[in-house]
């Protein structure tokens, strides 16, 4: 039975603009003011909308964050797959990538703040982000050619660790440097990474 239509949408499309409001209203709240100001409440406010709405798309507060996250995770992953399947040589590769992220994570740091910092507060991303590192790491793996497959495994984790590190000093402040350096200390970490092992 086809969805009835008002205005010329279905109620499909209006529940899932509905839930897209939603979703960027806790990016915002989550990415700007933090995981306390994240409430079904606050939500709503900034979303110009009702509570019942957002119980039409979103149990509680933390699936709404689980949301959030899941969706900046994915546009992460997306950019970066994106990015080094542009280039060939591995140092074009590894500037490609890093200038992606810094774009989506840096010039938004709304973003970077969701994916980065808000696990680190919220208990609701904390067990996310841990999940997500192994989707990072399986990405660098296959941009690297020197070791054996453990090698490149532990090469990988071990630069998602790193990379996550700087972002995350340069997200919160403590870390003050130029965008174009923080780059290009970044594409050095990664090249510096891939060397022959003994």
């Amino acid at each position: 039975m086809p969805s009835r239509t008002w205005a010329g949408t279905t109620l499909d499309d209006r529940k899932a603009a509905r839930r897209a409001q939603l979703v960027a209203a806790g990016l915002d709240l989550l990415g700007t003011e933090g995981s306390a100001a994240v409430s079904v409440r606050a939500v709503c406010r900034a979303a110009k909308l009702t509570e019942r709405y957002f119980y039409e798309s979103f149990t509680d507060r933390e699936e709404l964050v689980v949301a959030v996250y899941a969706q900046v995770g994915a546009q992460a992953r997306q950019a970066l797959l994106d990015a080094v399947g542009t280039a060939a040589e591995p140092a074009h590769r590894a500037r490609a990538a890093v200038t992606a992220f810094v774009e989506l994570m840096v010039d938004d740091p709304r973003q970077g703040r969701v994916l980065l910092l808000a696990p680190m507060t919220d208990p609701a991303l904390t067990r996310r982000g841990i999940e997500l590192l192994p989707a990072f790491a399986a990405l660098v793996v296959g941009q690297l050619s020197h070791g054996d497959e453990t090698d490149r495994q532990l090469t990988a984790i071990g630069l998602v660790g790193a990379l996550s590190n700087v972002f995350i000093a340069y997200l919160d402040g403590s870390l003050k440097v130029s965008r174009d350096r923080l780059i290009a200390h970044c594409v050095r970490l990664v090249l510096g990474a891939d060397v022959p092992h003994d």
